[in-house]
């Protein structure tokens, strides 16, 4: 996560949802297309707000989500670091054109804040159930990064993280809060841009005639000039070879899809995310993330006053999801419990890694109503 040289800066008293758009102005956006939606309307009003007041700040108000998500990749191929925000229904009408900004590797953001579903749902209410949408959502292979954020601060901070990774790994960047997160109002600090290292998409060294749009490179990353700055760019969804052009080879649809993928893995190290908390002797391990984590961390703390030898792992990278740091747990730790508000979507995951290591407790939430300290602690003290 993007940290602060040092902490100093003003401080507001701003929702989660106020300080993604402090994270984002930090980071450099200069474009925003979206459409409102609750739970992640205040994000929107902000930039609508803020941004044009900037030097070559755009905010458009789209006519709806694929367009808002058309307008995003659009702006990030001339150059702009761009950006949307929406919830569940709005998210799921943007997959086809996230699958597109995969195959064209447009660097973007995207934050979805949760709302329970699905359809229409439960739209003023917390739950964390686009976790594998976010990973899945958009059809075929892809290589994806979703992060998450568990208070106002890590909302800043995770913006400005989630810029980064997009314009380092030239991919889309899906930053899920939850309702609780975007809509609970603290005391944060913005630092100074100063403060934090605003990374931007590496731009050609060779002269127009030798760029190849998608050529292999060392890090699996092509460098991406903006559209009109005399570079040839042909800009296409359907696999296609260096050039950017159409193709049917398999050769050069196997060299493009395994380079996206590589681009991703070879820095997994450097992209997965957690805080861990207690847990250099924990027997019982709580795996949590969003607003739930705050529950979670409580609950812990708690448990260890009453002698249980508990710890969190909070995460803020889902995907690719961080195994090595569940891994890390095996010497001590013989219960791994995931809460969270779905039906289990992320406790999937866990699953998946754990090789009979550890027993799995899943606490689960779909009614709208927030995970509390207790019926985390209740998990933990039964061990």
């Amino acid at each position: 996560m993007a940290r602060p040289k040092k902490k100093s800066g003003r401080e507001i008293f701003a929702l989660g949802a106020e300080a993604v758009v402090e994270g984002a102005l930090l980071a450099g956006c200069s474009f925003y297309g979206g459409y409102p939606i609750t739970p992640s309307s205040e994000i929107m009003e902000g930039m609508a707000a803020r941004l044009p007041a900037t030097e070559n700040g755009v905010f458009v108000q789209m006519e709806d989500e694929i367009a808002s998500m058309g307008a995003v990749i659009g702006a990030s191929l001339a150059g702009r670091k761009a950006m949307t925000a929406t919830s569940g229904p709005g998210f799921s009408l943007m997959q086809e054109f996230i699958g597109y900004a995969c195959m064209v590797e447009a660097p973007l953001v995207i934050v979805n804040v949760m709302r329970g579903g699905p359809s229409t749902g439960l739209p003023t209410s917390p739950a964390q159930a686009d976790v594998q949408q976010a990973r899945w959502g958009s059809h075929g292979d892809h290589s994806v990064i979703v992060l998450s954020a568990s208070d106002v601060q890590e909302c800043l901070a995770m913006t400005v993280t989630a810029f980064n990774f997009a314009e380092r790994y030239r991919t889309p960047v899906i930053l899920l809060l939850d309702e609780i997160t975007a809509h609970t109002r603290e005391k944060i600090t913005v630092p100074t841009p100063d403060q934090f290292e605003i990374l931007y998409r590496l731009q050609p060294s060779m002269p127009p005639e030798w760029y190849k749009p998608f050529e292999e490179t060392v890090r699996g990353v092509p460098p991406m000039p903006p559209l009109g700055a005399g570079y040839r760019y042909h800009v296409t969804g359907l696999t296609h070879d260096p050039l950017g052009f159409p193709t049917s080879r398999p050769d050069e649809v196997e060299a493009l899809m395994e380079r996206q993928f590589r681009k991703i893995d070879q820095f997994f190290f450097d992209i997965q995310l957690a805080d861990e908390i207690e847990t250099s002797d924990a027997e019982i391990v709580v795996i949590a993330y969003g607003s739930v984590a705050r529950s979670a961390q409580l609950a812990v703390a708690q448990a260890r006053e009453k002698g249980v030898k508990a710890g969190l792992l909070k995460l803020g990278t889902l995907f690719p999801f961080p195994r090595t740091k569940v891994e890390k747990l095996a010497p001590h730790c013989k219960t791994l419990v995931v809460p969270e508000m779905n039906m289990g979507q992320l406790s999937r995951e866990v699953k998946r890694v754990n090789t009979g290591q550890f027993a799995v407790r899943t606490i689960n939430r779909v009614d709208g109503q927030i995970i509390t300290p207790a019926e985390i602690l209740k998990v933990l003290r039964r061990r």
